[in-house]
């Protein structure tokens, strides 16, 4: 048995859930892509601090990192990586939509979209 399949698999995606900032996180994520540099913004952090979120969503199997040019861009993970991830990640695209927190990061989410985060951060590394 694969320790995915097994009760510390179970307990580590449920580790990943137990913490506010990872699920605002999801919500944030599961209809678009954002790398560390817009989700430090939504959530007024620094850039350790939910670099160590996101590995920790990564590793249960909720997340899933690509390099775009010199960004790490994180989104839901939609494949299969353990036998609990999807079904909860089913049920947390239909839960909190009503939460005033999540409907503020969603609220800043489009601010940010508009800033142009990313590009102004290439620019200012390419001066």
């Amino acid at each position: 048995m694969n320790r995915e399949d097994s009760l510390g698999g179970l307990a580590e995606v449920f580790k990943a859930l137990n913490d506010e900032t990872r699920l605002r996180i999801l919500k944030l994520l599961e209809n678009e892509a954002l790398c560390v540099c817009e989700i430090m913004e939504i959530l007024g952090m620094i850039q350790s601090r939910v670099s160590r979120h996101l590995d920790i969503l990564r590793r249960a199997g909720f997340l899933t990192a690509q390099r775009e040019k010199k960004w790490v861009v994180y989104s839901w993970n939609r494949e299969r990586a353990n036998p609990y991830h999807l079904p909860l990640q089913e049920m947390i695209r239909l839960w909190l939509n009503d939460d005033e927190q999540v409907k503020e990061d969603k609220k800043k989410l489009q601010q940010v979209k508009t800033m142009n985060i990313r590009e102004k951060r290439e620019k200012a590394v390419l001066k």
